[in-house]
């Protein structure tokens, strides 16, 4: 059952801020943040290219939601049982053709941003931009959607995890470079962008797997073959407190590699990440489940915050 108000009572511009999914943008914009937390310690933060790789992490996940919105809806794996937020095709609060076109011209719009970004960063950033347009497509639409084969959780932890943390570092490391770049210059990718990017991939995963919980029963009548639906509802809250755990072992890493005692400041967090798990460990029902979706997209928020805020003040 949806969470939100019939469709007689929600107007077209509402629909069309629920389609886009704000409370999902927590996913784009917090691995930007770290990125330019390790730029700033590394030395080398470039404004424009951080702020262009935030727009076009925001289009790509915006282009991605209206993607998800459109195909679940068509190859009907949206259905009147679910107990996420409404989506808009589905609820016939839009019509298909019109979500469809809004996702072309949301990627396209993200394809113009990365025009800037590739004169910046070469062919590393029009792989990195292509292959994120392609997969935010592929997530649930084209003949093997990732999403409905398992493949989710390892898609969105490599993109929104080392791609995107990685990828805004290098793009602003690039930008001090004589040239288009056709490689990976030295130095344009350091060690700490790969693990600085690990709580991101973590955290971000662990949105979908609270997601994959509440719709455990439904997914598994519709033919979505995640891992909730295939290894039950134990392996999947095991994967939660796995990426905990990886979220929170990072900045303890780095903070006997010599970091400076700034690096912990994540782990002001653990008491609200403790909370979210509690509920996740224990509910199964949309209810309870739908809050704590958006408590793990704000737990990634905070958590980005203060682990960019540690990096630059060590």
């Amino acid at each position: 059952m949806s969470t939100e108000t019939s469709g007689a009572d929600i107007s077209r511009q509402r629909a069309w801020v629920m389609a886009a999914r704000p409370q999902t943008m927590p996913a784009a914009i917090s691995p930007v943040v770290v990125g330019v937390g390790v730029a700033v310690h590394e030395g080398l933060f470039a404004v424009l290219p951080a702020a262009a790789a935030l727009l076009g992490a925001i289009l790509i996940q915006i282009g991605t939601n209206f993607a998800n919105d459109y195909y679940d809806a068509v190859q009907g794996a949206d259905t009147e049982e679910r107990e996420g937020f409404t989506r808009v095709t589905a609820g016939g609060l839009i019509e298909p053709a019109a979500v469809k076109r809004a996702m072309w011209l949301t990627f396209a719009a993200a394809i113009l941003v990365g025009v800037y970004l590739v004169w910046v960063g070469g062919v590393p950033i029009l792989v990195i931009g292509l292959l994120s347009v392609a997969s935010g497509i592929a997530y649930t639409g084209g003949p093997y959607p990732l999403g409905y084969h398992g493949l989710g959780d390892l898609f969105v932890f490599v993109f929104f995890g080392p791609v995107a943390v990685a990828g805004t570092v290098y793009v602003q490391a690039a930008a001090a470079v004589s040239g288009v770049p056709t490689g990976l210059p030295a130095g344009t990718v350091p060690t700490l962008a790969l693990l600085a990017s690990l709580p991101m991939a973590g955290l971000t995963t662990n949105v979908l797997v609270v997601n994959n919980v509440r719709d455990k029963e439904e997914d598994s009548k519709t033919g979505k073959r995640t891992i909730a639906v295939r290894f039950g509802y134990g392996v999947a809250r095991a994967e939660y407190v796995a990426m905990l755990v990886l979220a929170y072992a990072v900045p303890v890493s780095l903070f006997m590699q010599s970091f400076g005692a700034a690096v912990l400041l994540p782990l002001l967090s653990l008491p609200f990440a403790a909370v979210v798990a509690r509920t996740v460990l224990t509910k199964t029902a949309g209810e309870a489940l739908n809050p704590a979706l958006e408590r793990t997209g704000q737990l990634l928020a905070l958590y980005a915050a203060l682990f960019a805020a540690g990096l630059i003040l060590g």
